[in-house]
């Protein structure tokens, strides 16, 4: 789980080195097509079969999928790695608070509002107010992407509605990254790099938590999913020389104790519920 998030993480501090050459959207088309070429190839998906409703969830989440990447990367290329991954988890905080609907919710709220704050400098002066709305859309389609992946989940075997979405996002933006980068996108070196970032940041972390899921409970899983902003962070100073300052280091670890109180009370809620669901 750990070298998924480090995956990932040090994927997208790659991805930033790589924006000279061809542009967030063309970074972000690069890594869903080559993303989408490894998946469909090693999981062939039957394309007969499904229903127009199976068909209608896949395709909403291969839009939800290309929509996160592009406001992520949009994000990423105006703020540090850092804050942008601390804000994005805001997304799924949200969902987690919103599901358990207990009052010590009211709590991580709070810290997380805390953690904000701080990031912002009491009103983000000191962060891009534009980088800051992309990484709080991606945010929102994070949260949106994790309801239609389970959705996806039940109606397509093993990863074949994962491969089909991706299809989708990258179809979605090839247009986008082609009006963005044009034929800077078929320089070897960028495709080569592309490539790469479709790796770390896709392919590799999607087979990594699949195998974690296998050994580890669902709730330990989440925890080590909200330790990603400090990771980010740790990414963005290795890779790309971005420091962060002691009040930016204490929003994110504000943020990472929201994720993990919000968890921690859900996974308290679904141990109570146990004895009720046996009678």
């Amino acid at each position: 789980m750990l070298a998924g998030g480090i995956s990932v993480q040090f994927g997208g501090a790659l991805a930033v080195t790589l924006m000279p050459r061809a542009g967030a959207l063309g970074v972000v088309t690069l890594r869903l097509v080559a993303a989408a070429i490894v998946l469909l190839l090693v999981c062939r998906p039957r394309l007969r079969g499904h229903s127009r409703a199976d068909w209608g969830t896949v395709i909403v989440f291969g839009i939800t999928m290309g929509a996160m990447n592009g406001l992520f990367y949009e994000a990423v290329d105006r703020i540090p790695l850092g804050p942008a991954v601390t804000l994005e988890v805001l997304g799924p905080l949200a969902l987690s608070v919103l599901a358990s609907r207990r009052a010590l919710n009211a709590l991580w709220a709070g810290l997380a509002l805390a953690g904000v704050f701080l990031l912002g400098g009491g009103g983000f002066g000191n962060l891009d107010p534009i980088g800051v709305a992309f990484a709080l859309g991606a945010g929102a389609m994070w949260a949106a992407y994790i309801v239609f992946s389970a959705r996806t989940g039940r109606r397509f075997p093993q990863a074949d509605g994962l491969a089909l979405a991706m299809a989708v996002a990258a179809l979605l933006f090839l247009p986008l990254g082609i009006a963005e980068a044009g034929t800077r996108l078929l320089n070897p070196t960028t495709i080569a790099l592309g490539s790469a970032v479709a790796l770390l940041s896709s392919v590799l972390p999607y087979t990594l938590e699949l195998l974690a899921l296998r050994r580890l409970p669902a709730s330990t899983f989440a925890i080590l999913m909200s330790l990603e902003p400090a990771i980010a962070a740790t990414a963005g100073f290795l890779v790309l020389g971005q420091s962060l300052k002691p009040a930016e280091a204490a929003a994110i670890a504000l943020v990472i104790a929201a994720s993990i109180g919000a968890v921690r009370t859900q996974i308290g809620r679904g141990k109570a519920a146990l004895p009720a669901e046996g009678q």
